[in-house]
């Protein structure tokens, strides 16, 4: 029997703020590195590396009250988003084609007055579609506005299924089941979270829907944030802000790669797709171990935003 491979990547690096000429260039290097150094198929880049994460920033917010420096803060923020479809789509778009390869991007979306957060598809053909993040989390939610239910693409990758649930969105039960499924074998997590639980996570994940996990997280110091935003601080310039944990997980939750800790890189395992059945032979979330008599679950997939 011809075994089926696929050879996946994730890339933990950070995002430039403020800059996007630069962090599409870095997304374009990177994907580059992935697929000519590693030998990578699929490469998933971090969460909000198009337009950046503003780690530690506040915005001025309090409750019941905003500040004028705050407001100028997010209308840099907002200015640093792109536009999908846009440039900076197309050019990622011409880098997968050149490389024939799948990737998953995190990026922020201007999308008028609304800025998302996404994770933008690519493939051997270019672009591919979005995913808008359903729910941001704690703080996020003054920033960016919440996604609806039109945007849960699943695509197919050498004979797999791939699709992407952001950060946080993990922790929810019934979004993953809807993702389960659509039959997802590759289930990319472009996070920021940097905390040892979210290796349990994604583990988790793995187990739950007997899929491959591939988890890129951004590794971010002070000192790669603009100098005016960081001039006048107590913390050192190589204070870790976002400290990293890429991992890839088997179907049966076996860590494949990583978790990857103190510093950028690019982690690559050969994920055997023939370990999905084997993974499933006694356990299916949305199959044999379901009871569609006892439990249903609705998705409304119509598109809510203007």
């Amino acid at each position: 029997m011809t075994r089926r491979t696929l050879t996946a990547a994730v890339v933990q690096a950070g995002a430039p703020l403020f800059d996007t000429p630069a962090a599409v260039a870095r997304a374009r290097e990177l994907l580059r590195a992935a697929v000519l150094d590693h030998g990578a198929e699929v490469v998933v880049l971090p969460e909000a590396f198009l337009g950046g994460y503003p780690k530690g920033l506040d915005f001025g917010v309090t409750v019941g009250s905003r500040t004028p420096a705050g407001r100028e803060l997010f209308r840099r923020y907002h200015a640093a988003a792109i536009a999908v479809p846009g440039p900076e789509v197309d050019e990622l778009a011409a880098t997968t084609r050149e490389l024939g390869c799948h990737a998953v991007v995190g990026a922020v979306e201007r999308r008028g007055a609304t800025l998302y957060c996404v994770a933008l598809l690519f493939g051997p053909d270019g672009y591919l579609g979005l995913h808008r993040k359903l729910m941001p989390t704690a703080a996020e939610r003054y920033l960016w506005g919440q996604g609806d239910g039109a945007t849960l693409p699943v695509v197919e990758v050498g004979g797999a299924r791939l699709g992407t649930a952001i950060c946080w969105e993990n922790y929810m039960p019934l979004f993953r089941t809807a993702m389960y499924a659509k039959g997802v074998d590759l289930w990319c997590a472009p996070t920021v979270d940097d905390r040892d639980a979210w290796q349990a996570t994604m583990r988790h994940v793995a187990l739950e829907g007997r899929c491959f996990v591939l988890s890129a997280g951004q590794y971010l110091r002070r000192d790669n944030l603009p100098a005016d935003l960081t001039a006048g601080g107590e913390d050192p310039p190589d204070t870790v802000l976002i400290g990293g944990g890429s991992v890839i997980v088997s179907p049966l939750g076996e860590v494949l790669a990583g978790p990857l800790r103190d510093g950028e890189g690019i982690l690559t395992a050969e994920l055997d797709l023939d370990d999905l059945a084997r993974a499933r032979f006694d356990f299916d979330s949305v199959g044999h171990y379901a009871r569609p008599d006892v439990f249903t679950l609705h998705v409304d997939e119509s598109a809510r935003l203007r």
